[in-house]
């Protein structure tokens, strides 16, 4: 049986990230944020330099997308899911500053689902190969930080029914079979710095 898909806005109460769990399909709607590996890169500098952030992390969704550039009739180009694996690294950090999800596609590492689960967030999928389809659901597009990343920069998203799923829950929970034979790492914030 489907179930149906649960509508989930932005910013993300911590009430709404504890109930949804890995495999629920939904809906995003409202802001968003757009950062790659040099975006995440840069974050985390000023994190660790004790500078402010040029976006808003709590309570946040960053997507890990390079979008194509918009045709001059298009709000945005084709905006498919990267590789969330690349910013495995950075997002430990992140969510300890208050970000309560992110997506992309494919696995994360057991030091990503261990911190998701310490700091209570998700990780959600968004579907590979239909980046023409998912940027239907952009409604506004625009460049936040960091222009000279072009395709890149971090850029605030609005998004109307962005449909997702949760690949990783709060709880540990995963829709990939091989995490559910390794448990999550515990999160070692002493590690982490």
């Amino acid at each position: 049986m489907n179930s149906p898909a649960i509508e989930l806005l932005t910013p993300l109460s911590q009430d709404v990230i504890g109930r949804i769990k890995a495999g629920d399909k939904v809906l995003i709607s409202g802001a968003i944020y757009t950062a790659r590996d040099m975006a995440h890169k840069r974050l985390c500098r000023a994190i660790s330099d004790g500078r402010d952030l040029p976006i808003e992390l709590e309570s946040g969704l960053i997507y890990y997308v390079g979008p194509t550039p918009a045709r001059p009739d298009k709000i945005i180009g084709a905006a498919g899911p990267t590789t969330s694996s690349r910013m495995d690294s950075f997002t430990p950090m992140l969510l300890e500053h208050g970000l309560r999800a992110t997506m992309g596609k494919g696995y994360r590492d057991k030091s990503v689902r261990g911190a998701l689960k310490h700091y209570g967030a998700v990780h959600l999928a968004a579907i590979g190969g239909a980046g023409a389809l998912l940027s239907k659901h952009i409604t506004a597009s625009e460049i936040i930080a960091y222009e000279d990343l072009g395709t890149e920069a971090i850029r605030k998203l609005t998004v109307i029914d962005f449909p997702a799923v949760v690949a990783y829950d709060s709880h540990g929970g995963s829709v990939y079979p091989y995490d559910m034979q390794d448990e999550p790492g515990n999160y070692n914030e002493d590690k982490a710095k």
